[in-house]
This record gives C-alpha cells, structure tokens and sequence, in this order.
C-alpha cells in the first residue's frame, strides 16, 4: 500500500485541490468507524484537530480492522502486515496505534505452539482441510452423523456457549484425523485458536523435556489451549506416570474449566479403557484406568466412523 502522506503530496500538487480535498474530508468524516471515535471523545476534540489530523483518519479508514477485509495474513492489505489501526489522541492531535490483528495472534500462538511441541506435525493435508472437502458416500450414515455434530459444535462455539467435544473412532484411515483438521479450520476462521496434538509423538517428546526442563510449560500449552484435539489416543505405549501424571492431568484441568477436547483412536471406549489398564511393565491397574475414562466420557460425545479406507 502507498503510504498516506505520499498520496496527499501528489493531491497538493493538482489544480482541482481544494475539491479533491473537500471530497477527501468528507469521506473521512463520513466513516462509521471515525465518525464513532469522534463521538466518543467529542469532550476532548479541540477547534481544528481533525484538519491537523486528516492525513492519519485518512490512513486509518483505508485499512482493514479485524480482518474484515485480509483473507489471510498473507494477503493482509495494512501498511503493518499482521496489524491493524487504532485511533488515538496524542496532544492536539489524532494519532494512529497499530495492534496485532486477531489473525495474527493466531498466527503468532501456533508458532509459539509449534515450536514449544514438535508433536504438533500433522500432514499438509490435515492443515487444509475442510468441511466442504469431506467425501461422503451415501451408506456411510456415521460419517455424516460426526460432520453433523463437529458442524454444530463450531457454530455453537462461535455463539459463546462450550459443548462437548468428540471421541472418534474407528479402522485405520478413515477420516478421524481430517475431521479433527476440518474443525480446527473452521474455528480458525473464526479467531479460535486450537491444538492438534499426535499423542504418541506428544508422549516420546515429552519423556526428553526432562534434560531442557521445558515440560511443566508444553503442558501448560496443552492445558490451557481454547480448543484441543488429541490425536490417536490408544496408539501408545504409557507408562503409569504418563497415564495418570500427564494425561489424567490436562483432561482434568480442561474438564474442570469447561474447555471442549476431542479424541481420535482406533479403539472404542471400552478397549482404550483395557489398553490404559496396562501400563508399559505389565501392570494391571483398572481404576487409574476407569478415572481417565470418566474425564473422557465427561468430555465427549463418542462416535464411531465406519467407511474405507481412504488412504489406500
């Protein structure tokens, strides 16, 4: 974008001037969003400062705010891209404040994510997927009942209310993974930030935090994140300490501040419980077990995905 006082230089210099400048106050002082400023510190508008100030209204009313009109960060159109404007008064004058805009608070958490838990790598595919590119057959009724349920947590997410999560499961390659992507999509578009974790990576990750002492903060990362999605749950081999330290942990935390969770696994509910009764020395222990099936069951509406295998 041409900087503002680039553009009034060249106004200046045209014979019809002073139209030009009449028309370009007007626009500025037509704007909602100025014209709600103003209002709102009609107390403190002193004679002349909107003509001193009129090269930044200028500058502010022709960026986007909020992201209204950037549809990525990438195509942010601002002068900061990634940043949006904010009036303010500074001495007689009206000033502009540039703020991360939510898209690149967004932007800025995932990174920060990324790059505390590496377990974070899902599959470019994953990462772009969305509802609308979902195949559907006509007899795969329980596909189409979880895309119905995942829809309607979004849209009531987005209304301010916390619905349960989804426990997915099913064969191997049957979609789990691409739904969890679909809503972690979607509620992006939405300014949600979420969390897809692949557990079985998460939990080997986690054993070496130990040596750079960083796994009191990914868990706190995991904890806290708005919406979390815990891939492929079942597919690992815990230890007690996993089970019940970490894992017994983040769900109940989430649990007990009401933050949605979901779970893809191979298993249905009564065959994790059986996986997580064992640990990895052998050990049978059914009530550790049954309490982090609670917390699950707690949390989600189970779902079983029947189809082929899509990955062949």
């Amino acid at each position: 974008m041409e900087h503002m006082s680039n553009s009034f230089k060249s106004l200046t210099n045209r014979k019809d001037f002073k139209t030009r400048y009449n028309d370009l106050k007007k626009q500025v002082l037509n704007h909602p969003d100025v014209q709600a400023f103003l209002t709102k510190h009609s107390a403190e508008i002193e004679e002349g400062m909107v003509e001193r100030s009129l090269v930044k209204l200028f500058e502010f009313i022709e960026q986007s705010k909020n992201c209204q009109d950037c549809p990525s960060l990438a195509e942010c159109k601002n002068l900061l891209e990634g940043y949006h404007p904010r009036l303010v008064i500074e001495g007689r004058m009206i000033n502009i404040q540039y703020e991360k805009c939510p898209t690149k608070v967004i932007h800025d958490e995932r990174k920060k994510h990324a790059s505390l838990i590496k377990s974070m790598y899902i599959p470019k595919d994953i990462l772009e997927a969305q509802f609308d590119n979902i195949e559907i057959e006509m007899d795969e009724t329980s596909r189409i009942k979880a895309i119905g349920l995942a829809q309607d947590f979004v849209e009531q997410y987005n209304n301010g209310k916390r619905p349960k999560g989804l426990y997915l499961y099913g064969s191997f390659g049957v979609g789990k993974t691409y739904i969890l992507g679909a809503i972690a999509n979607e509620l992006a578009s939405s300014k949600v930030s979420s969390m897809l974790v692949y557990v079985p990576e998460f939990m080997r990750e986690l054993k070496g935090s130990f040596q750079d002492s960083s796994l009191d903060e990914k868990l706190d990362a995991v904890k806290k994140v708005p919406v979390l999605m815990l891939d492929d749950i079942g597919a690992e081999s815990m230890s007690s300490w996993m089970r019940d330290e970490i894992l017994g942990a983040i769900l109940q935390y989430r649990m007990l501040e009401n933050l949605p969770t979901f779970f893809s696994s191979n298993f249905n509910l009564k065959e994790l419980q059986h996986h997580l009764s064992y640990s990895q020395r052998g050990e049978e222990e059914p009530v550790k077990a049954a309490r982090i099936m609670e917390r699950i069951k707690h949390m989600a509406i189970p779902i079983e995905l029947i189809g082929r295998n899509r990955r062949d």
